[in-house]
């Protein structure tokens, strides 16, 4: 599973994020569907959080300018100076995107308001079917 996810969120693949949701989408819930029955809630978790650092990894990599990131980390809702601040980084993207105001600006209701999937919660909704 790990393996076709990091091939679903590799940062050259050129897509759109319409495109990525609905391909992850569609992989997750099959996946999920086929091993609902298995109890790996802690597995899931683990590559939850994974999956999630990808993603904004991805994010990041597609604001490629300085400019565009900070007009979307003000637009998140972080404060113009750590806005200014974070958009200048010189860290990559792996590095930037596990970093606290990423996270804070990207957060876990953000991405899933966005149409991100998440494991965990498909996997309780499944499992107590």
């Amino acid at each position: 599973m790990k393996v076709k996810l990091k091939e679903l969120t590799s940062r050259s693949n050129g897509w759109g994020y319409a495109k990525l949701k609905d391909k992850l989408n569609q992989f997750i819930n099959g996946w999920m569907n086929y091993f609902k029955l298995a109890d790996m809630r802690n597995i899931l978790q683990t590559t939850d959080k994974w999956l999630r650092h990808r993603i904004r990894s991805y994010v990041w990599k597609s604001w490629k300018k300085v400019g565009a990131r900070f007009k979307n980390l003000v637009r998140c809702g972080i404060d113009r100076w750590r806005a200014w601040q974070w958009a200048n980084t010189r860290g990559g993207y792996w590095n930037t995107a596990g970093s606290p105001i990423l996270c804070r600006a990207m957060n876990n209701e953000r991405l899933k308001l966005q149409g991100y999937p998440c494991l965990v919660d498909l996997y309780v909704k499944l499992h107590q079917h």
